[in-house]
């Protein structure tokens, strides 16, 4: 009778060990999930960002500053996925983009460009927006200072401290020329500064700046065009209309024979003369590698300093030189393309 008691124990023990093994238990085989985790939440290595883009115009600078952008973001490993806009120099799109990219929630605005920044700044003082492209955010009203932001903006400016006053020692000093013409779109604020600052440091050196001025891009030429025999070269800034629109500039420059200056390189290889610059895709990684930082949490945009790009070279080139009858001093120590 004990014996027969005892052999019934053991099987109750049994089979409550048996039940005990069902979805109630724990086990020491992990849970199946996509992100490896047994708690279900995101990790950083799995997260998928959404990053909204938005660009004034296509141009090559301006497209090259994008992708590096784009590259740097690759490079960090992070998930993204990016939602681009363009407004092609609408600046009714230009709105409209900035406030959509806020209505999707993005975690982060990359804004290309003096007019998208500030659209885009407008639009929400609470998702993060890094900009590039940018001549003077102060001014701009997109910082509070370089060093110190403050807000939710912050990003990489496409012109170096040295860049004007070089080029207007350039035109002045080893070209010979005084009577400068410029072409530039009055409703762009980079464009508004960089004219001031050419204007007063051509006429301390005794020489002249002529203006015409442009709403879009399809009056380029003519505008160019209006200050011939009033001037002996062309200087064209970093302003996103004209640069559109560089084709008609270089037509009129050379088949004039004049000089046409530019504000950044990629104009030298589109077919002006020369350009005090630095790469517009070096200037869009770093505003990329500021993305990243945000993204990972390990900054805010108030505590990154917007960055100047760094050292400027001289580029010529020389296929233009040769059409317009200009001689490429060695003095100079410029880089040479065709």
């Amino acid at each position: 009778m004990k014996k027969l008691s005892f052999l019934l124990f053991g099987l109750l023990l049994l089979l409550a060990a048996c039940g005990s093994g069902g979805s109630n238990g724990s086990t020491n085989e992990p849970t199946d999930n996509s992100n490896g985790s047994n708690t279900g939440e995101t990790t950083e290595e799995t997260k998928t960002y959404k990053i909204g883009t938005t660009q004034i115009v296509e141009h090559p600078s301006l497209d090259a500053a994008t992708q590096g952008f784009k590259d740097a973001i690759t490079d960090s490993g992070l998930k993204v996925e990016f939602v681009d806009n363009n407004a092609q120099n609408d600046q009714s799109m230009n709105v409209t983009i900035a406030q959509d990219l806020v209505s999707q929630n993005v975690d982060l605005i990359f804004a290309n460009s003096t007019p998208s920044a500030q659209a885009a700044k407008n639009a929400t003082a609470d998702i993060p927006i890094v900009f590039t492209s940018v001549t003077d955010p102060v001014i701009a009203e997109l910082v509070s200072s370089m060093e110190a932001p403050g807000g939710n903006v912050t990003g990489t400016v496409d012109l170096h401290p040295e860049t004007i006053a070089k080029t207007v020692d350039f035109i002045v000093n080893e070209l010979g020329i005084k009577k400068v013409g410029t072409v530039y779109n009055t409703g762009e604020q980079n464009s508004v500064v960089q004219v001031e600052q050419v204007k007063a440091l051509l006429e301390e050196q005794g020489g002249q700046l002529v203006e015409a001025a442009v709403t879009t891009s399809a009056e380029v030429k003519q505008a160019t065009e209006s200050l011939l025999g009033q001037v002996d070269a062309f200087y064209i800034i970093t302003d996103n209309t004209v640069v559109s629109a560089l084709a008609s500039v270089v037509d009129v420059a050379n088949s004039n024979k004049l000089p046409l200056i530019v504000g950044e390189l990629d104009s030298v290889a589109g077919g002006g003369l020369a350009a005090f610059g630095f790469s517009y895709y070096d200037i869009g990684y770093e505003a990329g590698e500021m993305a990243v930082k945000i993204l990972k949490g390990e900054a805010k945009p108030s505590e990154i300093p917007a960055a100047y790009p760094g050292n400027l070279k001289l580029v010529v080139n020389k296929s233009t030189a040769d059409t317009i009858g200009v001689e490429i001093k060695d003095s100079w120590n410029a880089e040479l393309v065709e």
